[in-house]
């Protein structure tokens, strides 16, 4: 009994393997074949019928039409079976081809194992789109670095400079207030004072916007606290931050990265949610860093808002999106009108730590 499962098992596989055999010939002698079988039998039964025509009861006049007529209608519809067959995996190809080109650039052809020049093309083609995806990222990678270090220089440059002239001046603006007598002069003197003082708070405060010395001097924790510290004071919005398992310094690009997310978020909060708490939470869990943000605020249709690219919070979004995805992450947003939003982020240490070695690398050659 066993025995006879066994060999029913065995000539199954055999038929199966001859079937992926046949189907695993090229189309070309699919075509070559199938026609020339066709024209066997069609000229075979032909010229028999041409030769017995009036000595066969079978071969008549009729009969001989009727041949012709059925073997046309044979091979129309065998042709077209076999082409369908044969050319079943280039349409998909085709299909997969147009939904690539209206924008899902994340799919990928499957090769069948049973057409090698089908398999061939889709192999190229997939070849092709991960050479594409590939540039695409580390151009906005070069992008998103030019723009930190950019920053970092107007930063540098606002810090260093600017704001030392400001400090000069207003030094400059005491010493002329205490020489002069005039109760009017000295007023509007230190009217200049007062706005030379609000000036000054304000290049600091858009120079540590565009790049906090603490983020590349001390590192993510203590750069964030002190933005959650200075947004609270300017937005009276009461924001929970949390922080754990963090030991140790994260790589330079992913500090960067979970840095803006939480800056992009919170700035959100502040123009559009309405939001009366917010609740920043940076975890350490083994293999990746997690940052959870979440708020009370207005909430919004999340889809709608990326169809339309022009605003200025899609944009935002839409970075936070690509600065996860480049080191490897996710970002996922979850929002309702009237439920609030929580944004949910993880980057892969791993990943980050590569990537940063990488740009390390890199750089040294250079």
């Amino acid at each position: 009994m066993i025995t006879t499962r066994q060999q029913q098992a065995k000539s199954k596989h055999r038929g199966h393997s001859l079937l992926k055999r046949l189907l695993g010939i090229s189309i070309f002698y699919k075509v070559l074949f199938a026609n020339s079988f066709i024209i066997f039998v069609g000229a075979t039964g032909g010229t028999w019928l041409a030769t017995h025509l009036h000595s066969s009861p079978y071969a008549t006049p009729m009969s001989l039409v009727g041949f012709i007529a059925a073997g046309w209608l044979i091979s129309i519809v065998l042709n077209y079976l076999l082409l369908q067959i044969a050319f079943r995996p280039l349409t998909h190809l085709g299909r997969v081809m147009r939904r690539v080109q209206a924008g899902e650039r994340s799919l990928r052809a499957p090769l069948t194992g049973i057409d090698s020049q089908a398999d061939q093309l889709a192999g190229a083609f997939n070849m092709v789109l991960e050479a594409l995806d590939d540039a695409s990222r580390q151009r906005a990678s070069q992008i998103i670095n030019a723009q930190e270090q950019e920053r970092q220089r107007i930063a540098r440059e606002l810090h260093d400079e600017t704001s030392q002239v400001l400090t000069s001046l207003l030094i400059s603006l005491a010493v002329l207030e205490e020489s002069i007598d005039s109760p009017e002069a000295r007023e509007r003197i230190a009217d200049t004072r007062a706005l030379a003082h609000s000036t000054l708070r304000a290049i600091r405060t858009l120079s540590i916007d565009l790049r906090p010395s603490a983020l590349d001097d001390l590192g993510l924790l203590p750069a964030l606290r002190w933005y959650v510290k200075e947004y609270q004071k300017k937005c009276a919005i009461e924001v929970d931050f949390r922080a754990s398992g963090l030991k140790e310094r994260l790589p330079s690009e992913m500090e960067t990265a979970l840095y803006r997310i939480v800056q992009e978020c919170l700035t959100n909060t502040a123009r559009h949610a309405n939001a009366k708490k917010v609740s920043v939470a940076l975890k350490e869990s083994g293999d990746a860093v997690n940052a959870t943000i979440i708020d009370d605020g207005d909430g919004f249709d999340y889809d709608a808002l990326l169809k339309n690219p022009g605003q200025e919070r899609g944009l935002g979004l839409a970075g936070m999106q690509e600065r996860a995805v480049l080191l490897g992450g996710t970002l996922n947003i979850s929002t309702k009108p009237g439920k609030g939003t929580t944004v949910k982020v993880s980057i892969p240490l791993a990943y980050a730590r590569q990537s940063s070695s990488l740009e390390n690398e890199e750089l040294t050659v250079q």
